[in-house]
């Protein structure tokens, strides 16, 4: 897994309780924020509503195909796809015909 360097502010008390955790569990600050973010991510994963934003997101072009499907799964990432190019070909036959006299 590659990784990429971030920087961003937490409040003091985060990192004071991340360091104690660190600490104990014998692990470091970074391990500790990786397995919040992991936690985090896995439980609003599973609730359907950020699915369908995350599909949201996909049909209006803000993430891509790879994207969507690391949040559903391919199987479900394949048929949002199928319908967002049915969707497409829809736009343009109407923007077509708006266009004939």
């Amino acid at each position: 897994m590659s990784t990429t360097r971030v920087n961003f502010r937490i409040p003091e008390e985060l990192i004071e309780k991340a360091d104690v955790a660190a600490k104990i569990t014998h692990k470091n600050r970074t391990e500790i924020v990786m397995e919040a973010l992991r936690m985090y991510l896995q439980d609003i994963e599973d609730e359907d509503a950020f699915k369908e934003d995350v599909i949201e997101l996909y049909l209006d072009g803000q993430i891509g195909f790879e994207t969507l499907t690391e949040f559903i799964g391919r199987q479900d990432a394949e048929s949002v796809r199928a319908s967002k190019t049915l969707l497409d070909q829809g736009d343009e036959l109407a923007d077509e015909l708006a266009e004939l006299p």
